[in-house]
């Protein structure tokens, strides 16, 4: 009899199920015109970017409080944005190919395909050589003391060859159309004025070698099947103490685009953008300035930021001046141990919210991976930077800076484009429009208590309540 009266109640409960379903779906006598997915990121609760039970969209747009409310416009457009990722560091790299094949091939899965528990990575960062992020220094033409190759003849990719390469093919062969942008931290040190991996500058003797140095790595990562979309000139070029790096002001950066490498890859058919800066909010006279030369300007796609010092809004003020030109977010690191609640909730608002909302078309993460020690690293490398994922064998470990790339990444897709949308106090938020037609809204809460906020678009409107910190990820 017990066993009679437990298949008549689950049979009831699935029926009321099916019921309650189909009456969310109708628009009919309810009122309501559509489910909305509901993405949940809440580390005060431990709710690790997990997916919760539908929103409604009702018809209607009365009632709101304009505190809480956000509404959407889709017929007001912004940039399209080519994704949302990290910078695979050599080190990065390394750990990753030192993993057992099957795990390697769990997580690249799980970190560059959309579907199922992929977060969709779809835009990587690398290093043109080594980055302070490798285990040692190197270009692609090291050079015993006092020799000279203004040739090239000894410019060889093989340092790339043993993890970085091997890694981007295994990607390549899950994203193909994943983008990769490629930063130098410092060119051969024969070519700079310190003989340095160190600071620096590149000695104007070497403008065009080192151009040709660009167009050579770029057909040679293309001839080993990773195409390269984007570069930037030089790493944080204001910063000439890091390992390796190099100063490169502004009117040397104008006049090596100008003078050298521009005209280098239009002789060599070179489609790969330059993008110039690549370093922080606080100086958008630097890109203004190079971007002020009408012959520099022909040859440059846009301009990539980091946010170490200065606002986010300093993006919009480039875009502002030059709307023709495309604004990049392409490094801001996480230090370690790392705090979800205070990293989620500042990398949210200023980097995901802030910098798309100030016309970036990416967001990236430094770096997607270091072991337990937050290692590799040069000497005199950052040995604090913490790994979207620290490795140790094969076993992986997802920190703060994976969560917040995967909450945008998963959903709003390569070839989005940002849409309106208000922007209420302790509110933050942005919306897209996908490919396939879906809108996308990531709003956070950006205050200690819980809010009730409310959606309106087209006339529809919906309501959730998230705590404070919160960010929900909603798709429609």
């Amino acid at each position: 009899m017990r066993q009679l009266i437990q298949r008549c109640w689950l049979s009831l409960s699935l029926i009321l199920f099916v019921l309650n379903l189909a009456f969310a779906q109708s628009p009919s006598k309810s009122g309501t015109s559509g489910l909305v997915d509901f993405w949940l990121t809440d580390p005060v609760h431990a709710v690790l970017f997990r997916k919760q039970a539908p929103l409604v969209f009702r018809e209607g747009k009365n009632g709101a409080d304009s505190q809480t409310t956000i509404r959407v416009d889709p017929t007001k457009t912004y940039q399209t944005i080519d994704g949302f990722g990290y910078t695979l560091t050599g080190g990065s790299a390394m750990l990753i190919n030192q993993m057992e094949a099957t795990a390697r091939m769990a997580l690249l899965t799980e970190l560059f395909t959309a579907s199922g528990k992929g977060i969709g990575v779809s835009y990587l960062r690398i290093s043109i050589g080594a980055s302070d992020l490798d285990e040692r220094v190197f270009s692609y033409d090291d050079l015993p003391a006092g020799e000279t190759d203004p040739t090239l003849a000894k410019f060889s990719l093989a340092p790339d060859e043993q993890h970085l390469i091997p890694v981007l093919k295994q990607i390549l062969s899950i994203n193909p159309t994943l983008k990769i942008l490629g930063s130098p931290w410092s060119p051969p040190v024969w070519m700079k004025s310190n003989g340095s991996s160190k600071g620096g500058s590149l000695k104007l003797e070497y403008y065009d070698v080192y151009a040709r140095y660009f167009v050579r790595y770029i057909q040679g990562m293309k001839k080993a099947g990773i195409p390269i979309d984007a570069i930037t000139i030089q790493n944080e070029p204001l910063h000439p103490g890091n390992n390796p790096s190099m100063l490169m002001l502004p009117a040397e950066q104008a006049l090596f685009i100008r003078k050298s490498l521009g005209p280098a890859f239009k002789k060599a058919g070179i489609k790969t953008k330059i993008i110039l800066y690549d370093h922080n909010a606080d100086r958008p006279d630097y890109p203004l300035s190079v971007l002020a030369d009408p012959e520099v300007r022909k040859y440059v796609d846009g301009s990539a930021f980091h946010l170490y010092a200065g606002p986010i809004s300093a993006l919009s003020e480039v875009h502002q001046a030059y709307p023709d030109k495309h604004i990049y977010f392409t490094e801001q690191w996480i230090g370690a141990p790392g705090n979800l609640k205070g990293d989620l909730n500042w990398h949210v608002r200023e980097l995901i919210i802030g910098a798309t909302r100030n016309w970036s078309r990416t967001v990236l993460e430094w770096n997607l991976a270091a072991d337990p020690d937050q290692k590799p690293h040069t000497p005199g490398g950052c040995d604090q930077c913490l790994g979207a994922l620290t490795i140790k064998g094969s076993t992986v470990k997802r920190n703060p800076a994976y969560y917040i790339v995967a909450l945008a990444a998963k959903f709003v897709r390569p070839g989005s484009v940002r849409i309106d949308s208000d922007l209420p106090k302790s509110l933050p938020n942005v919306a897209f429009k996908t490919p396939d037609g879906k809108t996308v809204m990531i709003v956070l809460n950006d205050s200690p208590s819980a809010q009730r906020l409310r959606i309106i678009t087209q006339n529809r409107q919906t309501q959730a309540t998230l705590a404070g910190g919160a960010v929900a990820t909603l798709v429609w």
